[in-house]
């Protein structure tokens, strides 16, 4: 039996960077993040690598830039309102196809908010805070297990692709401890890339370029991302399905919305209501090809529940088209669930016709 390590969901996060080849932390600290900002100022240290506080979350995502041509594994990390603020550094990131995971602990917004926790910045990470045709990978993990084990792929997946990854948590996930198994993945150091710059010394010269320089180069440029865009559109759906087989109603909910939601399904099934869970791991690219199986089976009602005022509900209802009917409960401000709630809910939508 695998040895367990009771921690924080912020502190497995970064561990997992840290297994992953990380040696690089460029950041801002705000709250909900900052147990991974001392947990990786404390940490990188202990590996050989670098934490640095940057004078702004602007500073250091371009801090990254430096550090990804070079080759290394890099990481940055903070919440919606310092996220915003990272928008140009991640769309010159994949313009200059250089691999980086940037992390997004979601609190109560718009603007400043407050710090309680919220799924509010759905958009953001799945829709792109920066400008241009862009996109990047987005995983919303369900537990500090996942925490770790997702940010570990996702340095994996950001070099595959040479493409910014994100993650995407909240306040719930990073604040609550739960045993985390580190022996899921092991530890590694970050492979060479031949692309990286390093110094020319003897060799051919190495550019990295975040723009072209005509038209022609930018309307290529422009087409070969949109390659990549697709590869990882089709080949990077994930999601989880919990007694969706005889489902006449599926839940679909990503982070802590899926655990709390997950005891109202478990008690309104005791009550012989067919209802199943849909969690994309994925919410970028949306894992649409799974549900639209599962709801072909028979669903008739979808009830999609975020913390938020109905943001994931529009990829729900895209992936559904008029296969069922979809529902939402949920808004912004930092309202915490709970299962009597969504119970509420279930019992509600189920009664109707």
């Amino acid at each position: 039996m695998n040895e367990k390590t009771l921690m924080r969901g912020n502190q497995a996060l970064g561990e997992g960077a840290v297994r992953a080849g990380c040696r690089y932390f460029f950041g801002y600290p705000i709250t909900p993040q900052n147990e991974l900002f001392e947990y990786m100022a404390k940490r990188l240290p202990e590996v050989g690598g670098t934490f640095l506080q940057s004078e702004s979350e602007l500073s250091g995502v371009h801090m990254i830039m430096g550090a990804a041509a070079g080759g290394a594994r890099c990481m940055s990390s903070s919440s919606g309102p310092g996220f915003t603020l990272m928008g140009e550094g991640l769309t010159t990131l994949a313009a200059a196809q250089l691999p980086a995971v940037l992390v997004c602990v979601s609190r109560a917004g718009p603007g400043l908010g407050r710090i309680a926790s919220s799924q509010a910045d759905y958009r953001l990470a799945t829709r792109g805070g920066g400008h241009g045709d862009y996109q990047c990978l987005v995983f919303g993990p369900g537990s500090a297990q996942e925490l770790y084990e997702l940010t570990y792929k996702a340095f994996e997946l950001a070099d595959h692709y040479r493409n910014p990854v994100i993650i995407l948590s909240d306040a719930i996930l990073g604040q609550m401890m739960e045993p985390v198994d580190f022996d899921a993945r092991p530890s590694l150091t970050a492979p060479e890339k031949e692309w990286a710059v390093r110094g020319k010394g003897n060799n051919p010269r190495k550019v990295i370029k975040a723009a072209p320089h005509t038209d022609e180069e930018l309307i290529q440029w422009n087409r070969d991302l949109k390659v990549k865009y697709d590869q990882m559109r089709d080949n990077e759906q994930q999601y989880e399905t919990i007694d969706s087989e005889d489902a006449k109603m599926l839940l679909v909910a990503f982070g802590s919305s899926a655990r709390i939601s997950l005891d109202a399904m478990k008690k309104a099934r005791e009550e012989n209501i067919r209802v199943g869970m849909f969690r994309p791991v994925s919410l970028w690219p949306f894992p649409e090809k799974g549900l639209k199986e599962i709801v072909s089976r028979g669903v008739r009602k979808v009830l999609v529940v975020e913390a938020n005022n109905g943001q994931m509900l529009e990829d729900v209802r895209l992936a559904v088209c008029n296969d069922a009917k979809v529902n939402h409960y949920g808004f912004g401000g930092g309202h915490v669930f709970s299962p009597d709630e969504i119970y509420r809910e279930i019992v509600k939508l189920n009664s109707r016709v």
